[in-house]
C-alpha cells in the first residue's frame, strides 16, 4: 500500500507539471506554430499563384510564338510570290528583247542575203559580159596566129 500510496503523491506532484506543459503547448501554439501556419499558407497560395501566373504567360508566349511564326510564314510566302512575279517579268523581258533581236537579226541576214544575191548577180552579168569579150579577144588571137603576150614567138620573126 505504500506504493500506491507514493505513486499518488507522485502523480499529485507530476500534475502541476503536466498543466504547465499543456498551458506551454497551448501558449506555443497560439504563439508560434499559428503564424507559422498561417505564414506557410500564405506562401504555399502565393507560390501556387506565382505558378498558375506563370503557366498563364507561358500559354500567352505560346500563343504569340504561335502567331509570329504564322505571320513570319505568311510573310515568306508573299515574298516568294513577289519574287516569283518578278522572275517571270525579267524572263519575259528576257524573251521579248530575244526575240526583237532574232527579229532583227533575221532581217538584217535577210537584207545581206538579198545584197549578196544582186551582187553575184551583177558580177555575173560582169562575167558573162567580160566572158564574151575575152573570147572575142583570144579567138581573134588564135585567128591572128597565134599568142601576142610576152615572150611568144612572132611568125616570120627572129628568135
Amino acid at each position: 500500500m505504500e506504493i500506491l500510496s507514493q505513486l499518488g503523491d507522485l502523480f499529485l506532484a507530476a500534475v502541476p507539471t503536466v498543466i504547465i506543459v499543456f498551458l506551454f503547448y497551448f501558449f506555443l501554439r497560439w504563439s508560434f506554430f499559428k503564424p507559422i501556419e498561417r505564414v506557410l499558407a500564405e506562401r504555399h497560395k502565393r507560390a501556387e499563384g506565382a505558378r498558375q501566373e506563370a503557366e498563364q504567360s507561358r500559354a500567352a508566349v505560346q500563343e504569340k510564338l504561335r502567331a509570329y511564326n504564322d505571320s513570319l510564314k505568311k510573310a515568306r510566302s508573299e515574298m516568294f510570290v513577289e519574287q516569283e512575279g518578278i522572275r517571270r517579268r525579267v524572263l519575259d523581258e528576257r524573251q521579248t528583247k530575244v526575240s526583237t533581236a532574232r527579229v532583227a537579226a533575221q532581217k538584217a541576214l535577210h537584207e545581206a542575203k538579198q545584197v549578196i544575191a544582186e551582187e553575184v548577180k551583177s558580177a555575173r552579168a560582169e562575167l558573162e559580159q567580160s566572158s564574151g569579150d575575152m573570147a572575142t579577144e583570144i579567138a581573134d588571137a588564135i585567128l591572128a596566129g597565134g599568142p601576142a603576150g610576152p615572150g611568144a614567138s612572132r611568125p616570120g620573126g627572129a628568135r
